[in-house]
């Protein structure tokens, strides 16, 4: 295995693999599954076409996060069927919170892709590759950011877009020996977890958090791919809709650079002697060690001088 900066670099001027370990899925059918599922989490699922998919949160009555999946609607014909990803850790949790605002709804929840192992494809140059290596037909399929191929058109392969130059693809155990037959660069699990701080993504549980001392709210995450203001009800919509009409909330999340040690986490931030926030994951690359976390707007917006036990935090500009 190559060191992290040389990984790094083949996902940001290539494209890399890696084997998809920590992902699950549930599979929502039933006549009343579209109006019941658009109850129940923060984006517009009601409006999603045959083979688009968008990012969610679940949250309680209070709009706190209790986890957060992308929901696909799958291709075909019939009454709309849904596909729920989610981290593997989650799943059980999100199973049960769903199945328990089951009451006259006719909609049933089961567990999906059990049968198929996950490669995951990333870099700017993912979907050339992809595009490439699977037997598509000319044009090649069109997949942009949430979305699923209809593995009736794409092969065996179900094919999911889950974000900007990342794709998973679900088959049987050929998929690795297929990948490296294209030459593409085998990554590490501490390099996806370096490329997903570099980019500035929260993982849930470690950034966004639902424990005794963390309940964020969703405007807290800047995850605004993950909320639909014009859908009608769900769970939570009121708190939402409440710090949506007010403009702001009173912490937002961050991308950092540090000066200094790679700290512990989580560890706090300060400045002028006051806490402003926390740093929730850290990485270094090289020489410059990236972090993500919290801090308080008034912070941020005078720019003042943020610090950890061991070094300096400034705010990174992603784009």
């Amino acid at each position: 295995m190559t060191d992290l900066t040389t990984q790094i670099d083949a996902i940001l001027h290539g494209a890399a693999f890696a084997p998809i370990t920590d992902r699950a899925f549930l599979r929502i059918t039933g006549p009343d599954a579209t109006r019941w599922l658009n109850g129940m989490v923060t984006n517009n699922i009601k409006d999603l076409k045959p083979g688009e998919g968008n990012y969610n949160f679940l949250l309680n009555a209070q709009g706190r996060i209790q986890g957060d999946c992308t929901i696909y609607r799958e291709p075909g014909d019939g009454d709309p069927t849904y596909l729920l990803e989610t981290s593997t850790y989650q799943l059980e949790t999100i199973h049960q919170l769903l199945d328990k605002f089951i009451i006259m709804d006719d909609v049933e929840l089961n567990p999906a892709m059990t049968d198929k192992l996950g490669l995951l494809v990333l870099g700017t140059g993912a979907l050339g590759t992809l595009d490439v290596g699977l037997i598509w037909p000319t044009p090649p399929i069109s997949i942009s950011y949430g979305s699923v191929a209809d593995p009736a058109v794409s092969g065996k392969e179900v094919i999911l877009s889950v974000a900007p130059n990342l794709y998973e693809v679900w088959g049987d155990a050929s998929l690795i020996a297929w990948m490296s037959s294209l030459g593409e660069r085998q990554v590490s699990p501490e390099a996806l977890e370096a490329y997903r701080i570099l980019s500035g993504t929260p993982k849930y549980g470690v950034d966004i958090r639902n424990t005794d001392t963390n309940k964020d709210l969703p405007q807290e995450t800047a995850q605004t791919h993950a909320l639909n203001f014009n859908k009608g009800c769900y769970l939570g919509q009121e708190i939402v809709e409440r710090i949506h009409s007010r403009g702001n909330v009173h912490r937002i999340f961050t991308p950092f650079t540090l000066s200094g040690e790679l700290p512990t986490l989580p560890t706090p931030l300060e400045a002028n002697g006051k806490s402003v926030g926390e740093l929730t994951s850290a990485v270094q690359i090289g020489d410059t060690i990236y972090a993500l976390g919290y801090a308080r707007r008034e912070a941020l917006d005078t720019k003042a001088t943020l610090t950890y036990v061991g070094g300096t935090a400034t705010p990174r500009n992603l784009n």
